[in-house]
């Protein structure tokens, strides 16, 4: 946990150089809402934000950016309990985890649960707050 990854890339030389790469970090954010609206508007929200970290140059993994449109395009379950597997095993690969302040966030129960198990990890946790757009 909490180790650098090391890539090798060609260079233009044709040898081969060692980057780091930048820390993974898991995106924790509440979607579950009974309202579509609400649904739709925090995975708007949250792609806004994931955008603007890989702009900062994070490397960002959004369980919400990933499943929101896998589950309404491939016809799969919105449910949390559907995709809390997943999301488990991905905060695992994750170094850090970041819990963007959404409206929500605290009562959210999946939220609530990667914060649980990152803190189980060992994990960082940062808090952040919702940009005002891009």
């Amino acid at each position: 946990m909490n180790t650098k990854v090391f890539v090798r890339v060609a260079d233009v030389n044709g040898g081969t150089k060692r980057i780091v790469m930048p820390d993974l970090i898991y995106l924790a954010s509440p979607y579950s809402d009974f309202d579509s609206r609400v649904r739709l508007a925090r995975f708007h929200a949250v792609v806004i934000e994931t955008a603007k970290m890989a702009r900062e140059g994070h490397l960002v993994f959004s369980p919400i950016c990933h499943s929101h449109p896998v589950a309404t395009i491939g016809c799969l379950p919105l449910a949390f309990d559907y995709w809390q597997e997943w999301n488990r095993e991905m905060l695992r690969r994750c170094e850090k985890l970041v819990v963007l302040k959404l409206d929500g966030w605290e009562e959210s129960q999946g939220v609530q649960g990667e914060i649980e198990m990152a803190k189980a990890l060992g994990m960082p946790i940062e808090y952040r707050e919702v940009s005002d757009g891009n």
